[in-house]
């Protein structure tokens, strides 16, 4: 839809933003699974990254520690609760079920340990 040559552009901005947070995250413990980069085009034709980037919100953000391949990871993302929606069989129909106040807490923790992890200060 959008061309060879911009796709290929866009993949190889892709890659080196990729390569570059995942490079520092691993130094700081976090392996960045996946992420999920969302790129716009100005009025003057130049490509610009959009939208959050390399989030637990757009990223899987898995420890380093005690990672092991072949199986289920313990994470600083919202699987965690994709896992709770999946346990309680939502159909996936709005509206989205009301999550309740530990699970809330849980994934709070979980942003807030990659944060830190990431930045090295605590946000609270």
């Amino acid at each position: 839809m959008i061309g060879k040559k911009l796709a290929e552009e866009l993949k190889e901005k892709s890659m080196k933003v990729y390569l570059k947070a995942s490079e520092y995250a691993r130094s700081r413990g976090i392996i960045i699974c996946d992420t999920k980069l969302e790129w716009g085009i100005t009025k003057e034709n130049k490509t610009i990254l959009i939208d959050e980037a390399l989030t637990p919100d757009s990223s899987r953000f898995w420890p380093l520690e005690g990672y092991k391949p072949g199986r289920p990871q313990p994470s600083y993302d919202k699987q965690f609760i994709r896992d709770y929606l999946e346990s309680i069989h939502w159909d996936k129909k709005p509206p989205a079920p009301q999550l309740p106040p530990d699970i809330i807490q849980k994934t709070s923790e979980k942003y807030f340990n990659a944060y830190e992890a990431l930045t090295g200060k605590r946000l609270l």
